[in-house]
């Protein structure tokens, strides 16, 4: 297969053949992987599509959410993403280690605040009674929302592994292969918060 059709965007080129072939199977798998992912949140979006009114009483949208915070949150997650692409241009062109584990660290420091903005909403939100079982609107919220968040520590445990892989062995097959399957778990996350955002918060606030 030629290195042009395989893994558009993604493949590491001739630059880092050994790791672009070992890739070929593992970004593959992990693909189907992110897809059955794709399918539980599909599940919990539909959850909490069919529990919008199932207050119970309770407080809502109105009563919990905080935009300004969701918008800072996405800002960060955005933010994340692009510093993400700029360490996989740094790996896949540059060759560059202190280059690549600059973009990398910035991409850790704004994951570590979106996650920190994030748990703050969560202390406000129950100090208002938004506890998860006080209705099952909450329930719904809190199965899907912070999935999405366990999900981004998982995501930055792993930067933290990859970085400490490449001080360590140096940019290795099996750093580059992590590198590549954690950029697309990544930009998955910056794509479901972008949906969280616009289907949680702003239309429930609409």
């Amino acid at each position: 297969m030629s290195l042009q059709r395989r893994h558009p965007g993604l493949n590491l080129g001739a630059a880092h053949q050994e790791a672009d072939d070992a890739s070929e199977v593992l970004v593959f798998g992990f693909w189907v992987f992110m897809m059955s992912d794709l399918i539980v949140f599909g599940l919990l979006f539909a959850t909490y599509a069919t529990m919008l009114g199932a207050t119970a009483g309770g407080p809502g949208p109105r009563d919990l959410f905080d935009l300004r915070s969701a918008f800072v949150e996405t800002m960060l997650l955005l933010a994340s993403s692009f510093t993400f692409g700029m360490a996989s241009l740094a790996l896949k062109y540059r060759r560059d280690r202190g280059r690549l584990l600059f973009w990398l660290g910035l991409t850790l420091a704004l994951g570590a605040g979106f996650l920190g903005f994030e748990v703050h909403d969560f202390l406000a939100m129950i100090a208002k009674g938004g506890a998860p079982s006080r209705s099952g609107y909450l329930s719904a919220f809190f199965a899907l929302v912070p999935l999405h968040g366990l999900h981004v520590t998982a995501a930055s445990l792993w930067l933290v592994v990859l970085t400490v892989q490449s001080l360590v062995f140096g940019l290795d097959t099996r750093v580059k292969t992590g590198l590549l399957r954690l950029g697309i778990l990544w930009h998955f996350l910056d794509l479901i918060w972008i949906g969280i955002f616009s289907f949680v918060y702003l239309a429930g606030l609409a």
